[in-house]
């Protein structure tokens, strides 16, 4: 029996580890998910691009994507050419490539890129502040904190 009640608790504890899910392609959600981020990669690296997801997670109100953009048809942005290089607002030295990383929350009926990054090079939302609010779509970095 108490075999029995160690194998729940351990399928409880690993469920609640990873409540997250990656909205399906297609799914309103994920669609909203990219429709608030575009605007901010728009403005740094102008348009059109396309989204390569490393990673999407939802959970409740609360979102967290990794992305790396890229021009339609999968060409490479070239850096110097964006909009964001030529206001002076992007040096070259200080970027660890053009992925982004987005924290969301959902008002009401809307996804909100509350906090987001162009390549960090740090693991800046593994912070209490940020863990506080997107625990449960980065349990790994927020372990401890």
């Amino acid at each position: 029996m108490r075999t029995v009640w160690a194998a729940v608790i351990w399928a409880l504890l690993a469920a609640s580890a990873q409540a997250w899910t990656e909205p399906a392609r297609g799914s309103q959600t994920r669609s909203d998910l990219m429709s608030a981020v575009r605007p901010l990669v728009e403005w740094q690296l102008g348009a059109p691009v396309q989204f390569v997801v490393n990673e999407l997670r939802a959970e409740g109100d609360v979102a967290y994507w990794s992305l790396s953009p890229q021009r339609p048809g999968g060409a490479a942005i070239d850096l110097f050419s964006t909009p964001a290089y030529q206001r002076g607002a992007l040096s070259y030295e200080e970027l660890d490539g053009l992925r982004f990383h987005v924290l969301y929350q959902k008002s009401g009926t809307v996804w909100v890129a509350v906090q987001w990054s162009m390549g960090a090079t740090d693991v800046w939302w593994a912070a209490p502040d940020y863990c506080a609010i997107w625990r449960p779509v980065t349990p790994e970095v927020c372990q401890g904190l």
